[in-house]
């Protein structure tokens, strides 16, 4: 059965939900990721609880015309507008108030996702209209989901990929250094509505399929997912996109194999899974390669004291240096050194000394803020300087090793 929603062959309307998904997921990850690096991840969860009152009141008004409210169009341009009003009254707290952009934040949100319950709450009670699964836009739904809503949804998420295409180089600018852009020529605060917009499109489309609740995440875990494994902000983007397009077409391939399993929520989990996958394996930035990294400094320190101890004729009495010079051919099991050993146990006696010359010398100021212990000095002086701190160390001829 997953097999079958993996290879599209459920059916028209549930591979029309899983093209959604995935031009959702793209455009949610590609989208998200300029919010990420601008550091203004959580306007989107303003935006996101800022169209509950909007599907709201557009319900009462297509009632009010005759129609039965649930018109998708008419949910999807009632909730545009009302998250556009909470942009509009966050940018307005934060540049007119002594407010911080997290309080206004925290004020939008509440005001308009209390006002969305209270309208919600005031139409399951008017029994007017089919109010029955409008609250599905709070976790997504797509068991009613028909083939209209999901070209419109399809389409959407299409139109607001080619978007962020277009404009996303002044975005990138914006999103690193406004000054810069600034000097660039780039209108700073047209590209940051333009890029609250796009986030506005995107939470919108995706009402339908994870919900104003979890449309937060699909915005913002694929961007951390794709930042543990780039430094360079176009791959960041596009392995943003890949991972939030891949997460929406396995989530719906899921949903749609399982029908008791809520689409939303499972794309969200499946991303979920891709960034955990990226914070233990990413090998750069992710925990194994950092505990490996602690594991090899570990080991090379203690094969640097092991090698003063030799250079000194100290005895080694701690198991694991022992152990790992015998394995690097630096000494034997019993402790003795190597020929290879004593040499590198002269260099490593000879390097110390050297150090403590560089950071008694304040000419070397600079050069000794470099030194932790394990750094080879040929690769911060030059062989005259090493030359000269050899003379004044061990006499005219400088120290042999």
């Amino acid at each position: 059965m997953l097999w079958d929603a993996l290879a599209l062959q459920l059916g028209y309307n549930a591979t029309l939900v899983a093209i959604g998904s995935t031009l959702l997921g793209v455009a949610a990850g590609i989208t998200g990721t300029f919010l990420f690096l601008r550091k203004r991840a959580l306007v989107s969860d303003a935006v996101s609880h800022a169209t509950l009152p909007g599907v709201c009141l557009a319900f009462l008004l297509l009632v009010a015309l005759g129609g039965d409210g649930r018109n998708l169009i008419g949910l999807l341009a009632g909730s545009a507008v009302s998250a556009w009003l909470g942009l509009l009254c966050m940018n307005w707290l934060t540049h007119n108030t002594r407010l911080a952009e997290d309080a206004a934040i925290g004020a939008v949100l509440s005001v308009f996702f209390g006002f969305g319950i209270v309208l919600l709450t005031i139409i399951q009670s008017l029994g007017v209209g089919r109010q029955a699964g409008l609250e599905g836009f709070l976790l997504g739904t797509t068991a009613g989901m028909l083939r209209l809503d999901a070209l419109i949804i399809a389409i959407g998420g299409a139109a607001t990929l080619i978007l962020v295409t277009v404009i996303r180089r002044p975005m990138m600018m914006v999103a690193f250094d406004p000054e810069y852009a600034a000097a660039r020529g780039v209108a700073v605060n047209r590209t940051d509505l333009a890029m609250m917009g796009l986030v506005m499109a995107v939470t919108v489309i995706g009402l339908k399929i994870v919900g104003l609740i979890l449309i937060v995440a699909l915005l913002i875990i694929p961007p951390v997912t794709a930042r543990f494994w780039s430094e360079r902000s176009d791959l960041v983007v596009l392995l943003a996109g890949m991972a939030g397009g891949l997460a929406g077409y396995l989530g719906a391939a899921i949903s749609a194999s399982t029908p008791d399993l809520p689409t939303g929520p499972i794309i969200v989990l499946v991303s979920f899974g891709f960034f955990a996958l990226s914070l233990l394996l990413a090998p750069a930035r992710g925990v194994l390669a950092a505990v490996l990294r602690h594991v090899q400094f570990q080991r090379r320190i203690h094969i640097r004291q092991g090698l003063l101890a030799l250079a000194q004729g100290q005895m080694i009495y701690e198991p694991l240096t022992l152990r790992l010079l015998h394995r690097a051919g630096l000494a034997r099991a019993d402790g003795v050194a190597t020929d290879a050993g004593r040499a590198r146990a002269a260099k490593a006696l000879r390097d110390e000394k050297r150090w403590e010359i560089v950071r008694a010398d304040l000419t070397h100021e600079a050069t000794a803020a470099l030194y932790d212990g394990l750094r080879d000095i040929e690769t911060v002086l030059t062989k005259d300087q090493i030359e000269e701190i050899d003379l004044r160390i061990g006499g005219p001829h400088g120290i042999q090793p």
